[in-house]
C-alpha cells in the first residue's frame, strides 16, 4: 500500500487523538452565554423522545477543559475507603455495561419567569434534555475500593479550572443515591463517546436529581465520612426548606441543596402568538423526578376545563413522554395550558412558589393565542447600547461575553452584590470605576 507523509501524518494523529462525540450545533440553540458556555434548547426539541447531542443543552459555570490523552486519563478513588484505586477508561468497560434513558434538567430552567427577577442564567424552558446514557454503575466502582461504615457522602471532582479565584466546582451526593442501582458512571450518550462539553470522557449519572449533582469530566471521587463545606455544597445550589415571601431574603441556615426535580411539562407546538382557525395539534414533552409522569392534562380555555393528552409510547422510569391533543381552535384569544402528573400524585402548580435562586420552577405553561384570519406582523427591535464605562472590558467581559449581562435585567441592589461576587473571585474592579459600571449595569440591564 502506498502511503504519502501526509496520509501517515493524518493517521498518527487519528490514533493520538481522543474519540470525543459531537459538539452542539449553535445555529440550533439559543445562546445564553458564550463564554463559559451556556446553551440552551429551543422549544422546537421538545418534540423529540431522544434529544440528540447536536440540541442538547450546554451548562458550564468554567470554560470546557482541553479533552485528555486517553492513555494518561485515569479517574482515583479515595477518602474512607478500604483500598485506594485508579482506573483507567478501559478499567470501567470491562465493568458490566448498563444503558439508561433519562433526563438531565438544569437546576435553574425557568428563571427567567421568576418575579421579582433572580440573578444567575435567565434559562426558559431548554435547559434540559432526554439521552441515552451508557457506562457503569457508580456502586460497582465503589465497592472495588470497598466503603468504610464510616462513609457518608460522595465528593465528584472535575478537570474544569475554576476562573479567577471562584471555587472549584465540586458537589456531593449521599452515600444512599451513590449505592442506588440507576446512579451511573456514563463514558456514552446516545450511543456515542461523550461530547467534551458533556463531560468526556466521564460524567456523574444521578437520575431523578437537577444537573448539579451530574458532575461532568470526572477525574476524582473522594469517599467522606461528614458533609462538605465547599462554596458549589454549601452555599451555592440550594433553596428554602419552606415557602417564602417573594423578594425576601432567606437565612443560609434555611436553605437545603438542591436534589429532586419537579414533575414539569413544556408545549413545544403550537408556540405563542397567532394562529388561522381549524384543527390544531397540541403537542410537548413532560418529565419528573425518580417517579415517572403518569398522566399530562391540557387546558384550551386558561385552566377553566382540561382534557387528557394522549401519551407518547417511549418511556422509562427516569426518561421523559411525549404527549398531544388535537384541539378545534376558533377566533378568539386562547390560552393553552398543560398540566403533567407523576406517579406518586406530584403535580404541578398553577402559580410557582418564588426562591431566591431561581430554582426548579415548574408552573403550568401557559401559551397565548390569538386565533384569526388575518396575519399580524411583529416589528423588529433594534436596541443601541451606550458605550461602555472605564474598566468594564477588564471587570466584566474579562471571564464571560455580555450576554451574561443582557439576559439578567437585575435591580441595583442585585447588581451591587453581582460585583461583590465577582470581585470576591478576581474580577479587576478598580475602586474608582465601581460607581459609573453600576449605574451602567443597572441603567443598561434593569428588570
Amino acid at each position: 500500500m502506498n502511503l504519502t507523509r501526509r496520509k501517515l501524518f493524518l493517521a498518527a494523529a487519528a490514533v493520538a487523538l481522543p474519540k470525543v462525540g459531537s459538539p452542539a450545533d449553535l445555529a440550533k440553540m439559543i445562546v445564553r452565554s458564550s463564554r463559559p458556555e451556556d446553551l440552551e434548547m429551543p422549544l422546537q426539541g421538545f418534540n423529540q423522545w431522544i434529544t440528540p447531542v447536536d440540541q442538547f443543552f450546554v451548562r458550564c459555570h468554567t470554560y470546557i477543559p482541553e479533552p485528555p490523552k486517553l492513555d494518561e486519563w485515569r479517574l482515583k478513588l479515595d477518602g474512607v475507603v478500604n483500598q485506594p484505586i485508579t482506573l483507567t477508561l478501559d478499567d470501567l468497560k470491562t465493568m458490566p455495561r448498563v444503558e439508561m434513558v433519562a433526563v438531565v434538567e438544569c437546576a435553574g430552567n425557568g428563571r427567567s419567569f421568576y418575579q421579582p427577577r433572580v440573578a444567575g442564567t435567565q434559562w426558559a424552558f431548554g435547559s434540559v434534555g432526554n439521552a441515552r446514557w451508557t457506562g457503569v454503575r457508580l456502586r460497582d466502582v465503589l465497592q472495588k475500593a470497598g466503603l468504610k461504615d464510616s462513609a457518608q457522602h460522595i465528593l465528584f471532582d472535575g478537570a474544569d479550572v475554576p476562573l479567577g479565584k471562584m471555587p472549584d466546582f465540586q458537589r456531593t451526593i449521599p452515600v444512599q443515591k451513590a449505592l442506588h442501582p440507576d446512579t451511573l458512571l456514563a463514558y456514552a450518550m446516545n450511543g456515542e463517546a461523550l461530547s467534551q462539553e458533556h463531560g468526556f470522557p466521564v460524567r456523574a449519572i444521578v437520575p431523578g436529581w437537577a444537573s448539579d449533582s451530574w458532575v461532568k469530566w470526572l477525574q476524582h471521587i473522594e469517599v467522606l465520612d461528614h458533609e462538605f463545606e465547599g462554596f458549589w455544597m454549601k452555599t451555592a445550589y440550594r433553596h428554602p426548606a419552606h415557602p417564602v415571601e417573594p423578594g425576601a431574603t432567606v437565612d443560609p441556615k434555611e436553605m437545603i441543596p438542591v436534589t429532586d426535580l419537579n414533575v414539569k411539562s413544556v408545549i413545544a407546538t403550537p408556540l405563542s402568538g397567532w394562529i388561522k382557525p381549524g384543527r390544531v395539534r397540541i403537542s410537548g414533552t413532560a418529565w419528573s423526578n425518580t417517579s415517572p409522569v403518569a398522566r399530562v392534562d391540557v387546558s384550551f380555555d386558561g385552566g377553566e376545563s382540561w382534557k387528557p393528552a394522549k401519551l407518547g409510547k417511549d418511556k422509562g422510569q427516569y426518561a421523559w413522554r411525549l404527549w398531544q391533543l388535537d384541539w378545534q381552535a376558533t377566533e378568539g384569544a386562547h390560552t393553552l395550558m398543560a398540566r403533567a402528573t407523576n406517579a406518586d400524585g406530584q403535580t404541578q402548580p398553577l402559580e410557582q412558589q418564588w426562591n431566591p435562586s431561581g430554582y426548579l420552577w415548574n408552573a403550568v405553561h401557559r401559551v397565548n393565542l390569538q386565533v384569526t384570519t388575518q396575519e399580524l406582523i411583529d416589528l423588529p427591535y433594534d436596541p443601541r447600547p451606550p458605550e461602555h464605562p472605564a474598566g468594564y472590558q477588564a471587570a466584566c467581559l474579562t471571564c464571560h461575553d455580555e450576554s451574561m449581562m443582557v439576559q439578567q435585567r437585575l435591580t441595583p441592589a442585585q447588581w451591587d452584590r453581582e460585583l461583590n461576587k465577582m470581585t470576591g473571585w478576581g474580577a479587576p474592579l478598580k475602586p474608582e470605576d465601581r460607581e459609573a459600571i453600576l449605574k451602567y449595569l443597572s441603567t443598561q440591564f434593569h428588570p
